[in-house]
């Protein structure tokens, strides 16, 4: 068996909204030489705009939206990088982007520290395992003393802190970046007025002369005392420990200057795990069994819109996949010919004429793949841990113009496919619901009904609240359906779910109902 696997880095990166997380993503494709020129995320006239945000409302807005995946190589190694939305409305798709990586990383505005979502994301990556390295970014703005915002990343988070790469002066007096571990001073270059990073300063060390001509006496005096105490009283560098979950290497740096960004990348290289054993149901399943595996962890409509398309984006979990292979669908038992997979650089291509666990193919199809579903070469296996979350915002689609209730449709049904909204079919009347996490998500619907399937709707009030998916023994559940029919709607796969116009409803439901499981959580099967 193949252990090509071994030189794959799948990582995610997550922030809080606007700590620079795109603008990151960016420079390390930039850095890796997979990019010629990084365009910045609100970039003017006709400069270009982020590599990953391609989405239209995206590009408006300057925020990220979806998951884009991308694939590249560096010094040997095949980095999966995983940009992911920062926004709290589009945390659902976050959470299943988690699912497929084995390692990320945090980024934190060096004036800002740990914000609400950053705190979320990370509790997700600790429920998970999921080592985190540490970007402190915009350290060449004015922001916290570099110990504070440590600091407060040892506390908040209870994780043992290993600096990497310290800032020498901050905001207005911001010199350089210095790499401790390799005696490199990283400075902007010397004829580029935007103080971005342009040359690197070899030294034998903090001590060494030449860091007082570089940055001046002051100034080089005081990071020395500055990297002798974080090197006294923070955690020395364990591969291990940051591997476990309970150490995190610490980045001082400013993604849009670049600095330590390459520094960045070479230790993602270095210390993040490769692919390691996935869970599907009682089983362990290693990166290097015979069988090929995979699951789905997010569906996306639309990617090329000249080509109406729908792909299905693949974790590999383990053994070596080949074009033209065919894979079991574990939902519906059916066999799929994956004849064209695809590579990505965000919105860019290739066919993949092979893959292995770690990597992130792209599989083109007509509905036949949605979120949470495993394809796999051994029969009965089934990959776990991909959630379905209750929405809590309900909204009735209101078509402007019934004769296009064919599109709505069609593009409601694609929507529900892609798993960043919730598509609900009330069992009496004809509406759709659409149920979402934030209101943001309500905004992203109307503007691609709009650019992508022609249909102008109004997502308006419904009076429920809430939903719970009904589980429980087939003929309680079909007997509490059949006498609730008013307030029971079907989700995309099918299963029943209780309408409820308020959490209490919701809770009443379940005290009444003892026999039966209203779950606001569930696993996709």
């Amino acid at each position: 068996m193949t252990d090509e696997y071994k030189n794959r880095r799948t990582f995610a990166i997550i922030s809080h909204p606007d700590a620079g997380k795109t603008t990151l993503t960016e420079k390390l494709l930039f850095a890796s030489g997979a990019i010629r020129l990084a365009g910045e995320v609100k970039a003017k006239g006709e400069r270009r705009r982020a590599r990953s945000d391609w989405l239209a409302i995206e590009q408006k807005r300057g925020i990220s939206v979806t998951t884009s995946a991308m694939t590249f190589e560096h010094d040997g190694i095949v980095f999966n990088l995983l940009d992911t939305p920062g926004h709290e409305d589009f945390s659902e798709d976050t959470y299943r982007t988690l699912t497929a990586v084995d390692s990320a990383i945090m980024v934190i505005d060096a004036a800002k520290g740990i914000e609400p979502q950053t705190r979320k994301l990370f509790e997700v990556c600790r429920l998970r395992d999921i080592p985190i390295i540490t970007f402190v970014n915009k350290v060449d703005r004015e922001g916290r003393d570099p110990f504070e915002v440590i600091d407060e990343v040892a506390s908040e988070l209870a994780l043992d802190v290993c600096p990497k790469v310290w800032p020498v002066g901050l905001g207005g007096q911001f010199k350089a970046c210095y790499d401790m571990d390799e005696n490199r001073l990283l400075m902007p270059g010397e004829d580029d007025e935007s103080g971005h990073f342009g040359r690197v300063e070899q030294l034998d060390g903090v001590d060494h002369a030449k860091l007082d001509a570089l940055v001046g006496e002051k100034m080089a005096a005081e990071a020395r005392e500055q990297m002798e105490l974080a090197r006294e009283g923070y955690s020395p560098f364990d591969v291990e420990a940051f591997r476990d979950g309970s150490l995190t290497p610490v980045y001082f740096g400013s993604a849009l200057k670049e600095f330590s960004v390459a520094e960045l990348l070479r230790d993602i290289g270095k210390y993040s795990p490769p692919p390691g054993k996935q869970k599907a149901g009682d089983d362990m399943i290693a990166p290097d069994d015979k069988a090929v595996s995979g699951f789905i962890f997010k569906v996306q409509a639309n990617m090329d819109p000249n080509h109406r398309d729908r792909i299905a984006f693949m974790r590999m979990c383990s053994g070596k996949f080949k074009r033209g292979m065919k894979l079991k669908v574990s939902r519906t038992g059916k066999a799929l010919a994956v004849n064209a997979p695809i590579f990505f650089m965000a919105q860019d291509r290739q066919l993949a004429e092979e893959a292995v666990a770690g990597d992130i193919v792209g599989i083109p199809n007509h509905g036949a793949l949605g979120v949470g579903d495993t394809l796999s070469t051994k029969d009965g296996l089934q990959y776990s841990g991909l959630p379905d979350f209750a929405p809590e915002i309900i909204r009735r689609v209101r078509l402007d113009d019934p004769m296009k209730s064919k599109q709505m449709k069609r593009a409601m049904i694609a929507l529900a496919e892609e798993g960043a909204s919730q598509v609900f079919t009330p069992r009496l009347g004809a509406d759709f619901y659409v149920g979402v996490v934030g209101t943001l998500q309500l905004d992203v619907i109307e503007a691609r009904l709009i650019a992508e399937y022609g249909v102008k709707a109004t997502l308006e009030r419904c009076g429920y609240e809430t939903v719970r998916w009904i589980a429980g023994v087939d003929d309680d559940v079909n007997d509490f359906v059949s006498k609730n029919q008013g307030a029971v709607a079907d989700d995309r796969y099918g299963s029943p779910v209780l309408l409820a116009r308020s959490q209490w409803e919701a809770g009443y439901a379940e005290e009444k109902n003892p026999k039966l499981k209203f779950l606001k959580t569930r696993e996709r099967v």
